[in-house]
């Protein structure tokens, strides 16, 4: 009796610390956008310059040539947003101002993948959010949603292919959608395939699931329900909460992605909230259409059977770690100031945490093991590169050098001593690493990755002209 009162009181006590963990995080972000925000505006305000009539001559050349260059998507992960979110806050970090063409959209942040790769879908290509009549009835919220009136890359086809670069489920989002564009899964698009896809690269990506879900509240029975108690039980109350007051101006702000689920009170009433709670409605209830089931491990297994790696497509991986096995005993943290508070604790447990021995484990030949390092979020195994239920062809590289010429259809990885959240939000905290990775990948977007002939970038061009006439 003792012993189980104590591991409860534990359980219960880290509960309570990484509630208020990420909730203050939640709160950090949130008010530093809004004081970027009014900062600006004062700023702007007290020293607004006099109104200026300016004549500017636009280079046409250099607009057509940065426009025929294929657009770098930007696909952020999970609690995520795009630009025009959070102020002038940048979810990427301002990584999105390394290159000429790049779009960062802004997707529910804890909505399904499935419902976000179909977002992503009508972003681009414009028109109205549809996620599927089948999977809406199915999933208990209306088949359309958000309305595009004109997409940001109206042109995308095979011939005018794109670059994405997903971040933590951003990754899992784009091979979702290019299995839709395979399998034309678009009403009006019958033309699309899988070669609109021109490269991906996956920045700590969850390709293989996590066992962070099991220790946030998903049921490891199942992959797909909550336990009673759990952090996830917490995030849920908030955002029900959120999506029933339903503040326009708030949700203007920051937006969970759920308003095609109808949860706002105008709609649902008290009765529709006591629905919601019990979860006999919405993303909680037994279909689980939400971000944190599609990322356990059984949940992923079960997705990736019916996802393909490309022969066409470019595949590149950076896969996350922070943890160390100090004369190849124990998994443990690797040091205290390299990791971010909000992960510290989670890269701690993930890397003993253990399957329950009394259920059947998530897949033949798993071992808790493979699943020790980690980066605060996700598993490091999980972010390489395909390999789960079937291993996907892969090479690791030891610098990005290696795998020149690229391949398509080969997923080339690297992993990197960082932890989820090094690339994002904070540029200062990454350092001098921030530049390597998104110069690396912007660079190989542009100068490496191509099926007819490379793309050359405005400045370059200029330059060429310039030594051309020089001689």
């Amino acid at each position: 009796m003792i012993p189980w009162l104590m591991v409860s009181a534990i359980q219960v006590a880290e509960l309570s610390v990484s509630s208020v963990v990420h909730m203050f995080y939640g709160l950090y972000i949130f008010s530093s956008a809004v004081a970027g925000d009014l900062t600006q505006s004062l700023s702007e305000s007290i020293f607004k310059p006099k109104a200026t009539i300016e004549v500017r001559q636009i280079d046409q050349e250099k607009t057509k040539d940065v426009n025929d260059l294929p657009p770098i998507v930007l696909v952020h992960g999970i609690f995520g947003f795009g630009k025009g979110r959070l102020g002038g806050l940048s979810y990427f970090a301002g990584a999105e101002k390394k290159d000429e063409r790049v779009l960062v959209p802004d997707l529910g942040s804890l909505t399904s993948v499935h419902d976000r790769a179909r977002e992503l879908f009508y972003y681009l290509k414009g028109g109205l959010v549809d996620y599927g009549e089948e999977h809406s009835k199915a999933c208990g919220h209306s088949q359309f949603g958000r309305f595009y009136e004109k997409g940001e890359y109206q042109e995308w086809d095979e011939d005018h292919p794109i670059h994405f670069v997903g971040h933590s489920a951003g990754a899992q989002v784009v091979r979702v959608l290019q299995q839709m564009l395979a399998d034309k899964m678009f009403e009006g698009y019958e033309n699309t395939n899988e070669n609109w896809v021109l490269s991906l690269t996956s920045l700590s990506g969850a390709l293989n699931g996590t066992t962070r879900t099991y220790i946030d509240g998903i049921q490891p029975e199942d992959g797909k329900s909550l336990k009673p108690i759990s952090l996830l039980q917490i995030c849920k109350l908030g955002v029900i909460m959120y999506d029933w007051i339903d503040i326009p101006w708030l949700k203007s702000y920051y937006n969970f992605g759920f308003d095609h689920f109808n949860m706002s009170r105008k709609k649902t009433g008290v009765r529709g909230l006591v629905d919601l709670l019990l979860g006999n409605a919405g993303p909680f209830a037994a279909s689980g259409d939400w971000i944190l089931p599609d990322l356990s491990i059984q949940s992923s297994m079960k997705l990736n059977a019916s996802l393909q790696t490309f022969p066409n497509t470019f595949y590149f991986s950076y896969a996350t770690k922070r943890t160390t096995k100090p004369l190849g005993m124990m998994t443990v943290p690797s040091g205290v100031m390299g990791i971010h508070p909000l992960l510290f604790i989670r890269v701690l447990q993930m890397s003993q945490w253990q399957f329950p021995r009394d259920i059947p484990l998530p897949y033949k030949g798993y071992r808790d093991e493979d699943w020790q390092d980690n980066d605060g979020a996700l598993n490091t195994i999980s972010m390489t590169h395909p390999r789960i239920p079937v291993e996907h062809s892969s090479l690791i590289l030891r610098s990005d050098s290696d795998c020149l010429p690229l391949l398509p259809g080969i997923w080339y990885y690297k992993i990197v001593e960082a932890d989820h959240i090094m690339f994002i939000i904070n540029r200062e905290r990454a350092g001098v690493e921030f530049d390597l990775i998104y110069d690396s990948i912007f660079e190989r977007c542009r100068k490496h990755v191509f099926r007819k002939a490379p793309q050359t970038l405005p400045n370059e061009a200029q330059h060429h002209e310039r030594g051309d006439q020089e001689e």
